[in-house]
């Protein structure tokens, strides 16, 4: 396939978001960082590069402490706006946990950090009550964390109300069983589980349109969801925890887990196998997502660029095993289906039905319209 012509300036970065920037930068910083590591095998070695969900490290006895950090963007400020904040936890729970099930691992503990411009203990009640939900759904323990006030350096929607939340977690994996996608193959299956809607990537655009663009306040009804901008917005990320754990358990041929978050479904290409990924069965994209295209005027590329477009999790697994693996997400509440396929093109993305195909580009990943 030859290259894809440069992007043009797309909406997320008109929207104030500059992946490419991020990027770049991140190369050099992971550059300086990766010296850090322990150059024999053996207790503390990394067990993988950086670039995939969570890394893991030899803690001995053959076993590996998988690690995982990540937040709730820019969500925090649709929990301000409604002054909700008691769901936000959830998110930040399940940002992480989601993130250490795609190295294999089971998720066991987490850390928070919360950041506020001012503190309001009947906010970090609520904060504390969304964590703690999370936690029991996805089966870990929350044993420390941090909060700072930093009113200097946190502003938020309304003037004092400032907040940022993340957390790291931490799971095992034997190390001889760290599962990444090393050995999908051409005519291996994707199948997606659902998401519960944006989920805590892509934010930045969607409130853009909504709030911006649309004129909307959080408060208003969204006809195409039937209920509100920002309870919409709000909706926590699903945590697919106990789901996976099954999956990797009982089916011997899941190959790799993809988290479906910022980049979309361009997150397949991670796998370090050399195949690329036909999605060609990809569900009705939901209500929401319509919505913030119609009423952005937002081109399809970008859509499937930032969001999940209605898929939260990908499983990548032998074209015998779909039925198990769709039947185990059903018994979890979560609705999956086949959605592509596995194919021999390296690091391509097809999206045959809208006529796009997307490649990782040095971490600068995009989707494009065929010419």
């Amino acid at each position: 396939m030859s290259k894809p012509p440069a992007a043009p300036e797309d909406a997320y970065a008109s929207a104030g978001v500059h992946i490419g920037a991020t990027e770049t930068a991140l190369e050099g910083l992971t550059a300086r960082l990766r010296r850090t590591w322990p150059a024999k095998p053996g207790f503390g070695a990394v067990a993988l590069d950086f670039g995939f969900y969570a890394n893991v490290v030899d803690i001995g006895g053959g076993m590996g402490m998988a690690i995982s950090t990540d937040g709730v963007g820019s969500k925090a400020l649709i929990a301000e706006m409604l002054g909700k904040y008691d769901t936000i936890g959830i998110d930040c729970i399940a940002m992480n946990v989601n993130d250490i099930i795609c190295v294999g691992a089971r998720p066991l503990t987490l850390v928070d950090y919360i950041a506020v411009e001012r503190v309001d203990p009947m906010v970090m009640r609520a904060i504390a009550e969304g964590l703690a939900v999370g936690a029991e759904r996805a089966g870990v323990s929350i044993t420390g964390g941090e909060i700072a006030e930093l009113p200097d350096m946190i502003k938020g929607h309304n003037p004092g109300s400032g907040f940022d939340l993340a957390g790291t977690a931490a799971g095992i994996v034997p190390l001889d069983r760290i599962v990444v996608g090393r050995d999908c193959q051409p005519g291996d299956a994707v199948v997606g589980i659902e998401s519960s809607g944006i989920h805590s990537n892509g934010m930045t655009l969607a409130r853009k349109v909504l709030l911006g663009g649309a004129k909307m306040k959080v408060t208003d009804r969204l006809p195409e969801v039937g209920r509100s901008v920002g309870e919409e917005l709000l909706e926590p990320t699903l945590i697919y925890v106990a789901e996976a754990m099954e999956m990797l358990e009982k089916v011997k041929s899941v190959r790799a887990l993809a988290h479906i978050t910022g980049d979309g479904f361009l997150n397949l290409v991670r796998v370090p196998a050399k195949v690329g990924f036909t999605l060609d069965a990809l569900p009705a994209v939901p209500a929401l997502f319509r919505a913030i295209a119609e009423r952005g005027s937002v081109p399809a590329q970008d859509m499937y660029t930032v969001f999940n477009m209605g898929v939260g999790l990908a499983v990548i697994c032998s074209s015998q095993d779909v039925d198990v693996v769709v039947a185990i997400a059903k018994k979890h509440g979560k609705k999956a289906a086949r959605i592509g396929s596995v194919t021999a093109e390296t690091g391509v993305v097809r999206i045959p039905n809208n006529g796009m195909s997307g490649q990782d580009l040095v971490g600068q990943g995009r989707f494009f319209r065929a010419p």
